[in-house]
């Protein structure tokens, strides 16, 4: 891990720019040191048009006492296109865009390989991170896309507790998956989601095998979380962490 920047935020959150190998990311430490550490996943939208929202959450978590970090995930931002990606998402732009329904194929050719590649990802960042003196542990994973955190559920034993968006689509084969989870979860679902096939998400929790999980779900649509369900969501993180 290569720290290129680093400033104080006006609340006193130190906020670092890192890569680790090709791999752009941001730790953000709260004053108070060691400290837990919560991963943030962001949307495959690239970490500099998703940066206000993830360093808002990083704020508010840091006023909780842990520290927050993110990487850009593979094919998004800077880093390289996958073209077998690129005809996915043109392929489920021109379904949605006409009514049709979205195939298996499309959805697993647009997440498969993204979970294959992020979760290793992640774990090594989590390598890095957990080496430095002012991250103490234990971890959380919060974000989306909710069947990256899925994956990393199964095969991170370092994480112990995680709040899942469910705001993407899920392959079936994922379901496999989530009865493998064990982990304490809250999951957040928007009941208007334009861009989320609802029944999926459901049967998704219903899938999970964690004994303590909760699913939040409040009307709107994809951008409109309400703030007091991030509020729970803070909660449910001091209560696991901590």
């Amino acid at each position: 891990m290569h720290f290129t920047s680093e400033h104080r935020l006006d609340d006193g959150v130190l906020e670092r720019e890192f890569t680790l190998g090709e791999i752009p990311g941001i730790l953000w430490t709260p004053a108070s040191a060691p400290a837990p550490l919560i991963l943030l996943s962001p949307p495959p939208l690239g970490l500099r048009k998703t940066y206000p929202r993830l360093s808002a959450r990083a704020r508010h978590a840091a006023a909780d006492g842990f520290a927050t970090a993110t990487i850009e995930l593979p094919g998004s931002g800077d880093r390289p296109r996958w073209p077998a990606a690129e005809q996915a998402r043109a392929d489920l732009r021109r379904a949605m865009a006409v009514g049709d329904p979205v195939s298996d194929e499309i959805i697993d050719a647009l997440i498969l390989p993204l979970v294959d590649k992020s979760v290793p990802e992640w774990r090594a960042a989590l390598d890095a991170l957990l080496s430095l003196p002012e991250i103490g542990g234990p971890v959380g994973y919060s974000g989306g896309v909710i069947s990256i955190g899925t994956r990393l559920a199964v095969v991170e034993p370092r994480i112990s507790a995680a709040v899942l968006f469910a705001g993407s689509f899920v392959p079936r084969a994922m379901f496999e998956e989530a009865r493998q989870v064990t982990i304490p979860l809250h999951v957040l679902l928007q009941w208007d989601d334009e861009g989320n096939d609802r029944q999926a998400a459901l049967d998704l929790f219903d899938a999970f095998g964690s004994k303590e999980k909760t699913l939040h779900a409040n009307m709107g649509g994809h951008t409109g979380v309400p703030q007091f369900a991030g509020d729970a969501a803070a909660q449910f993180f001091t209560r696991h962490l901590k």
